[in-house]
């Protein structure tokens, strides 16, 4: 694992994720153990008031949801995530669904 700076997510907004959608993330779950898997929907919560993110911005409520292979089981936790235009970031995720393909992780940011 790398000890490359993290993304601020107090910054994130829907817009930052939004041009990343379908395209593949890492997870980094070791030293040894990196999976992909493609942010499928970047999506605003509607129905929810906004916030000021303590030291970020003001921003609407969003999700995100990637779609992991079946045979990928993690429990919800902070994860190590990377992308070539964000970089490295730690985002709290939870599994919400599985089907025969795939498992489904979101992350909320309110």
């Amino acid at each position: 694992m790398t000890d490359a700076p993290l993304f601020d997510l107090r910054d994130a907004t829907l817009a930052t994720f939004s041009p990343w959608v379908g395209q593949t993330f890492k997870f980094h779950l070791g030293p040894e153990a990196v999976f992909e898997a493609p942010l499928f929907s970047a999506t605003a919560l509607t129905g929810h008031a906004r916030g000021v993110v303590p030291g970020g911005v003001d921003r609407e409520p969003f999700s995100l949801l990637f779609h992991l292979p079946v045979r990928v089981r993690l429990p919800q936790g902070l994860y190590r995530l990377e992308h070539p235009g964000l970089g490295f970031m730690e985002v709290f995720m939870v599994p919400v669904a599985m089907d025969a393909q795939e498992l489904h992780l979101q992350a909320v940011f309110n």
